[in-house]
């Protein structure tokens, strides 16, 4: 944490944090349970470019970008990078295109710069490197000089030629352990250039599987996603085709049902008409009750007058009939009051 306080966020931006699943290396596993900052970090000192992330006072992202890293957008929203450092894939989930494109791109931009600062720190090296072989070989060649073969006062004389003959032997082998030296110095840079390489390839390797198993378990995930929307797409075709006969059985049945409505509106109509009918019938029935009754009574009161004009009949005939007695009698009327009766 004194190391991240160092270095100074250049940028930032928020996103859902995860991780490959060391077991599986197939499933991700988120790291942060909502979203949080996720930043770039300069690191003046060393010169190099970090991506760290901090979930409260965990940090839960915390790589180191090189040269051989490759951010490779998976989806719209989603995208990825392997770090062989920390041995992991991480994933970032952004809640936009736009955010996602733009970590792409502060990636890429980081990435060159992490290259140019490897190249330069290299050919520092290289700088450093040559001169010290130099100095090496100038003083490993100083005991052929003429000073330290003849010396400098005659005190010394008297030494030196009785010495002189032992000390050429180191002198005359002195170019050769020079040259050797720098035989060497150079294998073991070309090796420790080889060993970088090869680490970088590893590296390179790395990513690309994770790249790979990746891509094939989106790809298993989308061949998936594809046969479910197939079989949607055929189950929605078949409640489609559903859907279409009960609508045409519907429309049959509503068609029926207007028919019998209809018919029921008829037969309401026939029964009001059969209902005014037979009340048309009942007063026609009580008309009939009545004018027969009323005839009943007229020839009640006819025959009552039949027998009062019989009666009367009767009585004229008898009149007539005593008429033509007192006639044949020849009675007057005055004298018929006190004659007997005779003529029957």
């Amino acid at each position: 944490m004194g190391h991240f306080k160092q270095e100074q966020p250049i940028f930032s931006t928020r996103a859902h944090v995860f991780q490959i699943d060391p077991n599986t290396k197939k499933n991700w596993v988120p790291t942060s349970k909502h979203a949080v900052t996720v930043s770039y970090f300069y690191d003046s000192t060393r010169n190099v470019y970090r991506i760290i992330s901090l979930d409260g006072s965990k940090a839960i992202i915390n790589s180191t970008i090189t040269p051989n890293m490759t951010f490779t957008k998976t989806s719209q929203k989603f995208g990825q990078w392997a770090d062989s450092r920390a041995n992991t894939v991480y994933g970032l989930g952004f809640s936009s295109e736009h955010h996602l494109s733009k970590f792409a791109e502060k990636f890429q931009e980081f990435k060159e710069a992490a290259r140019l600062a490897k190249e330069k720190s290299q050919e520092k090296m290289e700088l450093t490197s040559t001169p010290s072989q130099e100095s090496a070989g100038g003083d490993l060649q100083s005991p052929l000089t003429p000073e330290s073969i003849n010396g400098t006062d005659d005190e010394r004389t008297p030494d030196v030629t009785q010495n002189s003959e032992p000390r050429a032997e180191p002198t005359q082998n002195a170019l050769p352990f020079s040259h050797s030296s720098a035989i060497s110095k150079h294998w073991e840079a070309e090796l420790a250039t080889l060993k970088g390489n090869n680490a970088k390839l590893t590296a390179a390797l790395l990513e690309s599987t994770a790249n790979v198993k990746q891509w094939k378990q989106q790809l298993a995930a989308y061949q998936e996603e594809a046969e479910r929307l197939h079989k949607r797409v055929t189950e929605l075709e078949c409640v489609s085709s559903q859907a279409n006969a009960v609508h045409t059985h519907k429309t049959e049945l509503n068609q029926t049902i207007q028919e019998l409505e209809e018919t029921l509106k008829l037969k309401e109509e026939e029964i009001e008409r059969l209902k005014q009918e037979i009340d048309n019938a009942r007063e026609l029935q009580e008309q009939r009750d009545s004018l027969t009754q009323k005839l009943q009574e007229s020839e009640i009161r006819h025959n009552k007058r039949d027998l009062k004009a019989q009666d009367w009949k009767e009585d004229l005939d008898y009149n007539k009939n005593s008429q033509h007695l007192l006639s044949a009698c020849n009675i007057s009327d005055t004298g018929l009051s006190t004659l007997p009766v005779l003529c029957i």
